[in-house]
C-alpha cells in the first residue's frame, strides 16, 4: 500500500468523524417519544418489504412504485431503529444521489423525513423522525412494529449502462437480526444487459535498447462489456508503491500519445493522473490501450533493484468518486547506470487510442504537461493529464456532504456507517 493510499484512508476516517460531530451539533430539540432509546442494541428487529405497486418496470424519469416497509420488534424490550436502504445497480456505472428518487411517509410510524446519498458506488436512502436530527432513530415498542410507505423511482439520468436496481432494507446501527434484512429488485425499461469496465495490465517487459530492469514498458487496457455507455468522462490514475522506502523514489512515467512519449507530471510522487477516458465509452468503443513506460530518474534514492507496484484505478469525475474498476502489476526496477539512461524512444506501437504510430520525441521532460493538484479539476480531453488526489469516497466528498447536510438540518448519518453494517 502506498503512503498516498494510507493517508487518503486516514483522512477519510477523520472526515467521517467530523461529519458526525457537525451533525450532532445541529440537534437542538429534546428527544420525542419516538426517539431511539439509549439501551443496548438487541439486534432483534425483523424487516419486511411488501410488493411494489403498480407492478412493472421502472423507466428513467418515469412513474414511481410504492411499497410498505414494516419493522417488527419481537423482543420484550423497546428497540431502536436507524433506517438504511442500500441501492445497488446491475451494470457498469456507480450511482449518484439523483439517479434514484426516494420518499418515505409514516403509516403507523410517526411523521418522517427522508434524505439520499451515495457511497462506495451505491445509492443510499435514509429517514428519521420529522423535526429531529438525521442521526436519530425510531423506537420500536416491545412486541410491536412500525410501518412506512416507501416510494422509489429512477431519475432521468439513471445510467444507460445500468439495468435492474436492487434495494435492500437494513439499519446502519446493525440493529437487525440475522436474516432480517430483505431486498426488492426493480426491473428497468428498457432492459439492459449488465456489464462492467475491465481494467488490466498487459505485455509488461523491458524497454528496447535499455539494460534489463532499468526501464519497463507495459500496456494498460480498458474494455467495457454489456449494454449502454458511460455518460460522463472517467478519471483514471496510477498509485505507486515500492518494495522498500526511500525519501525520493523519483519514478518517472511516460505515455505514448499521437506517436510521442509524454511525461506524466504530478505534485505527488506516489500518484499520477492518466489521460481521461472520454464520455460515451462503451463496448462498441473497443479496447482502449495506453502504452506506458516506467524508469527511475537520475535523482532517485534507490541504489539497487526494488519491487515496484502500479495500481491503476478508475472513477467518475465527480459526485460518487468511488473507485469501481482497477488493476495491479508488479515488477522489479533498477536505477539507471552512469553511462546508460532510458531515453523515451518507442519500441512498439500502442494497439489503440489515444496512441497512434510511434515516433521518438526530444525528451520526456520537454513534453510533460504541467499539472495542478486539485481533485475538482475538470477533464480536459482524452489526452489531457490531471493531478488526482484520491478516488474512493474522498475527504473532499465527505466535507462537501457535511457542509450541505448540516445546512439542511443535519443528515449524513450514512458516512462511516457502511463500515459497521452487517449485510444479510
Amino acid at each position: 500500500m502506498s503512503a498516498r493510499i494510507a493517508t487518503r484512508r486516514t483522512l477519510r476516517s477523520a472526515a467521517a468523524t467530523a461529519v458526525v460531530a457537525a451533525v450532532a451539533g445541529t440537534v437542538l430539540m429534546p428527544l420525542s417519544a419516538y426517539a431511539a432509546p439509549a439501551a443496548e442494541n438487541l439486534h432483534a428487529l425483523k424487516i419486511t418489504m411488501g410488493a411494489p405497486a403498480p407492478s412493472g418496470p421502472l423507466t428513467r424519469g418515469g412513474a414511481t412504485e410504492t411499497f410498505e416497509l414494516t419493522v417488527a420488534n419481537p423482543s420484550d424490550k423497546p428497540h431502536s431503529y436507524h433506517p438504511w436502504m442500500i441501492g445497488t445497480p446491475a451494470g457498469a456505472s456507480p450511482l449518484q444521489q439523483t439517479d434514484v428518487t426516494f420518499k418515505v411517509e409514516g403509516v403507523t410510524a410517526p411523521a418522517t423525513e427522508s434524505s439520499i446519498g451515495q457511497q462506495d458506488g451505491e445509492w443510499q436512502g435514509m429517514f428519521h423522525p420529522a423535526g429531529k436530527g438525521a442521526s436519530e432513530g425510531f423506537e420500536i415498542p416491545a412486541g410491536g412494529k412500525l410501518t412506512w410507505k416507501v416510494t422509489i423511482g429512477l431519475g432521468k439520468n439513471y445510467p444507460t449502462n445500468d439495468g435492474d436496481f436492487a434495494l435492500r432494507a437494513t439499519s446502519y446501527q446493525n440493529e437487525v437480526a440475522e436474516g432480517g434484512s430483505p431486498s426488492l429488485t426493480f426491473k428497468t425499461d428498457p432492459a439492459v444487459k449488465a456489464g462492467k469496465l475491465e481494467t488490466s495490465f498487459k505485455n509488461v517487459g523491458d524497454c528496447k535498447g535499455v539494460p534489463a530492469l532499468q526501464c519497463r514498458e507495459m500496456d494498460l487496457s480498458y474494455r467495457v462489456t454489456g449494454d449502454g455507455a458511460f455518460d460522463t468522462a472517467l478519471y483514471s490514475w496510477l498509485d505507486l508503491s515500492f518494495g522498500s522506502d526511500v525519501k525520493v523514489p523519483n519514478l518517472q512515467l511516460w505515455t505514448l500519445v499521437d506517436g510521442k512519449w509524454e511525461g506524466l507530471s504530478t505534485a505527488d510522487p506516489a500518484n499520477f493522473m492518466l489521460p481521461t477516458i472520454p464520455k460515451g465509452f462503451s463496448a462498441a468503443s473497443g479496447e482502449r490501450v495506453l502504452h506506458l513506460r516506467a524508469s527511475f530518474g537520475p535523482n532517485t534514492d534507490f541504489k539497487k533493484a526494488t519491487d515496484v507496484t502500479l495500481h491503476a484505478g478508475v472513477s467518475l469525475p465527480e459526485g460518487n468518486t468511488y473507485e469501481f474498476s482497477g488493476a495491479d502489476t508488479k515488477f522489479q526496477l533498477t536505477p539507471p547506470t552512469a553511462t546508460t539512461s532510458p531515453a523515451p524512444t518507442p519500441s512498439k506501437s500502442a494497439t489503440a487510442q489515444p496512441s497512434t504510430s510511434p515516433s521518438p520525441s526530444a525528451s520526456a521532460s520537454a513534453s510533460a504537461t504541467a499539472v495542478v493538484a486539485n481533485s475538482n479539476t475538470k477533464a480536459t480531453g482524452a489526452t489531457g493529464s490531471l493531478a488526482h488526489t484520491g478516488a474512493d469516497s474522498n475527504t473532499g466528498l465527505y466535507a462537501g456532504l457535511a457542509a450541505a447536510l448540516v445546512a439542511l438540518g443535519g443528515a449524513a448519518a450514512w458516512l462511516g456507517a457502511r463500515r459497521r453494517a452487517t449485510r444479510a
